[in-house]
């Protein structure tokens, strides 16, 4: 059976109860899409700046995740709001539901955009550049479930474009181990995501939505275990490639201990079991970053 997730509905009238139905719509009160946008940025700037990344710059790409994430549900609500009430985990989202109409969606969509695009021009200028490619990104992943197989992957270009901009941000280049570290990004998101798109693969096929769970089918465990083995071999080279030291690999080490429990929640494809495997790759990104974090301060 497909988890139950809690939603609540606005009892107040007028603006509030709109602004209830405007952050479920960018699921401020499921934090896990930030989560998994904002590990891969704090772990780019913490090796872009070597341990020491400028706190003024931490603190607009914190900011940007929120509004970029959000603005990403808005837009993937959007794109999927002919689809979304014919699987049963997202049937009640605002606007699958009717509640809001679409160019309210795309409303909040252009604010958060532009209010992100605001913030980048606090940095450089080739960092404001490479925000285009993140807006284009963000764009496009909804509409790629109609078109392709494996939209896990631009989600991973989406969601992993933040390690280019950070090192722009910080070292004003882009070193070969940035888009190592934006590869190993793409190659975790393809794994999570597929664990997501487990707990809905009855519905998406009846709904003619595509994912890579569908693509994988009887393989799926296997496809994720061989994708696991790669992310964390990407990232040990990168440790290498940075001279880093017993505390990341301890970090990296406790994060592949969890990626084992992963596999153990998904082995009956349950997906109440996927579900929560998708939840804890939270607290693997944190475990890397932990690892980081002490490594540079040892």
């Amino acid at each position: 059976m497909t988890p139950k997730i809690p939603v609540s509905t606005p009892s107040a009238s007028g603006w509030r109860a709109k602004l209830q139905l405007y952050l479920r719509l960018i699921r401020l009160d499921r934090p896990i899409g930030i989560f998994l946008l904002l590990w891969p940025a704090l772990w780019a700037l913490w090796l872009a700046g070597a341990g020491h990344p400028p706190w003024r710059v931490v603190l607009i790409f914190i900011l940007g995740v929120v509004l970029m994430r959000s603005a990403g549900c808005a837009i993937n609500d959007f794109a999927d709001r002919h689809l979304d009430g014919q699987v049963a985990r997202t049937k009640e989202r605002p606007l699958a539901a009717g509640l809001i109409q679409p160019w309210e969606a795309l409303a909040v969509f252009g604010v958060l955009s532009f209010l992100a695009f605001l913030l980048v021009l606090l940095l450089d200028w080739t960092t404001v550049a490479l925000s285009g490619v993140a807006l284009a990104l963000a764009v496009l992943y909804p509409f790629t479930k109609r078109y392709t197989q494996l939209p896990q992957l631009f989600l991973g270009a989406a969601f992993g474009w933040a390690v280019p901009m950070a090192y722009s941000a910080v070292a004003g280049q882009i070193p070969p181990v940035a888009w190592l570290l934006f590869a190993a990004t793409v190659v975790w998101a393809l794994i999570y995501d597929t664990q997501y798109a487990m707990v809905d693969r009855e519905d998406d096929l009846k709904a003619g939505i595509q994912s890579s769970a569908i693509l994988f089918g009887r393989y799926d465990r296997l496809i994720i275990g061989l994708l696991q083995l790669l992310f964390f071999g990407l990232m040990s080279l990168i440790g290498l490639l940075t001279q880093r030291g017993f505390w990341y690999f301890a970090g990296l080490g406790g994060a592949a201990l969890l990626a084992l429990h992963h596999q153990y929640l998904i082995r009956n494809r349950d997906p109440v079991g996927c579900f929560e495997a998708f939840l804890k790759n939270n607290y693997l990104g944190m475990l890397i970053f932990l690892g980081l974090l002490l490594d540079y301060a040892a």
